[in-house]
């Protein structure tokens, strides 16, 4: 009689598991508790997988025998892609092909755009070199959108939704850069339009007295005007706030003359135009402890030798806001930049997103600089002096509206200042997230700076890392002893209900 019931149960185990496993393939969920939310896909990418019209192919070229740090970049991407193919109803689907398999796969690779990076690898004590492919061609049709290089611990989703997203968007936002006052070019400006061109038209636009700002742009850029803005275009830039337009804007105040060791102000009448809606670009320049530097040529002797000195006129930005346009962002580099500050009434809201270090100050022009100058506490008596700042509201009419303003005009241009500024990403990242927060409604700003984030346990205070490594170790001896403890107690109920039986 035991063993028909043992029998039966077994079945039935069996069975549960079974009817588990089959109710599991069609619901499928699991528990993420990273810090960003690293395994969850994003709301804006549900979206676009939602409405996808046409099937979508990705080809991952990832070479096998990988270390297994680097292979679990592909791991993560197949699982990635498997959440993907599940919510678009099949059209996403993929396929992982390895170069090193044939030639034919390799040119494949090779002709999508996938090329070999090298990696380094030890084996029995020794450093070797491999050559490793690591990337996707994501197709639809005849279109193609390419991943060269899938970097470990780089934000997966949103390479991939971003690429997915360019190749289904049948119209794009169109994103007018002002021109016609001395503002750098399209050109001047490559990485910010290779980030722009994925989801938007970002097209030059000279504003036309009497001609009003054509109503397919929601959102204008206005960066680094040198020359005078005519009255009658300004009021151009009023009318599109009015109907609710959104507007970015990066203005030089002042302007840092190194040839000449030499700091002026700079006018243009948008500063003007600015404080009349309750933003005021300060005429000072910021000096921060926290900064870059710059080369200087010495004399020793015969020999002339170039020394890397700190120069405080080129903030580091490290202080953010929790706001989409900075989430994040690590560092961004502001020569010659100003502070932004807000002096409106309680009307519209501003919101500082950037600032500078505890250790901060401002000078005013003119002035003359001196890079060998010995820079003391007393040079910087003021603390998170903000930068870059959001005003919303119903700046101009009754229409909400927004913009974005930055006090250094040149943080995001290839030019003249390259040597200081070095293009930073997150100088990049700086602009396009804000172009993405006025002008995307599909939420993928949020993904950008979406990655793994360094905790490192040396930058901890000793008591916690203490605390941390104890509780690694005795932790698992905790809780073994805890189930041990348990098992004895249920194995004594047992023996004394068995006991009671027995007496009866």
């Amino acid at each position: 009689m035991k063993a028909i019931n043992l029998g039966i149960s077994a079945v039935l185990i069996l069975a549960i598991i079974l009817m588990i496993n089959l109710i599991a393939g069609e619901f499928s969920t699991r528990l993420d508790l990273t810090e960003d939310g690293q395994y969850t896909l994003s709301k804006a990418t549900k979206n676009i997988l939602s409405e996808l019209q046409d099937p979508i192919t990705v080809k991952a070229f990832f070479s096998e025998g990988l270390k297994p740090e680097i292979a679990k970049t592909k791991t993560d991407f197949r699982e990635l892609l498997q959440e993907y193919a599940e919510l678009s109803d099949g059209l996403v689907v993929y396929e992982f092909l390895d170069p090193n398999k044939n030639d034919e796969i390799r040119n494949e690779a090779l002709q999508s755009g996938v090329q070999p990076v090298t990696i380094s690898v030890r084996e029995k004590n020794e450093m070797s070199q491999q050559q490793a492919f690591m990337g996707a061609l994501i197709q639809m049709g005849e279109e193609n959108e390419v991943i060269p290089f899938i970097q470990p611990s780089a934000p997966l989703e949103y390479s991939l939704t971003t690429s997915i997203k360019k190749l289904s968007v049948l119209d794009k936002p169109s994103v007018g850069f002002i021109q016609g006052h001395g503002e750098p070019s399209i050109q001047d400006m490559l990485q910010v339009n290779s980030s722009l061109s994925i989801l938007y038209s970002f097209e030059s636009l000279n504003l036309e007295a009497g001609t009003p700002i054509a109503p397919r742009f929601n959102t204008l850029a206005l960066v680094r005007p040198t020359d005078s803005i005519p009255a009658a275009e300004l009021q151009l830039l009023d009318d599109f706030l009015a109907r609710g337009g959104k507007l970015f804007v990066a203005i030089n105040r002042v302007n840092g003359d190194m040839s000449n060791a030499y700091g002026s102000t700079i006018n243009t009448g948008l500063e003007t135009w600015l404080f009349n809606k309750g933003i005021e670009v300060m005429d000072k320049f910021l000096v921060d402890a926290s900064c870059g530097t710059v080369s200087v040529s010495q004399q020793m002797g015969y020999f002339t030798t170039v020394n890397q000195i700190q120069f405080p006129f080129i903030p580091i930005v490290q202080n953010f806001s929790d706001h989409p346009i900075t989430n994040g962002l690590e560092a961004a580099i502001m020569a010659f930049a100003s502070e932004v500050a807000y002096i409106g009434d309680s009307s519209l809201r501003f919101t500082p997103i950037a600032y500078s270090s505890e250790r901060s100050g401002s000078l005013s022009t003119p002035l003359r600089f001196d890079v060998q100058k010995q820079w003391t506490e007393s040079d910087f008596p003021r603390a998170n002096i903000p930068v870059a700042g959001v005003l919303e509201g119903n700046i101009v009419g009754n229409t909400p509206s927004s913009i974005v303003i930055v006090g250094d005009g040149d943080f995001a241009v290839n030019g003249p200042r390259d040597q200081f500024q070095q293009q930073q990403p997150d100088n990049i990242s700086l602009m396009v997230n804000s172009i993405d927060w006025l002008s995307d409604d599909t939420g993928l700003i949020e993904l950008r700076t979406k990655g793994v984030i360094s905790r490192p346990i040396d930058q901890l205070e000793e008591s916690t890392q203490n605390m941390l490594k104890y509780l690694n170790f005795l932790l698992p001896i905790f809780l073994v002893l805890i189930y041990g403890f348990v098992r004895m107690q249920r194995k004594k109920n047992i023996r004394i209900k068995r006991m009671e039986q027995n007496y009866e």
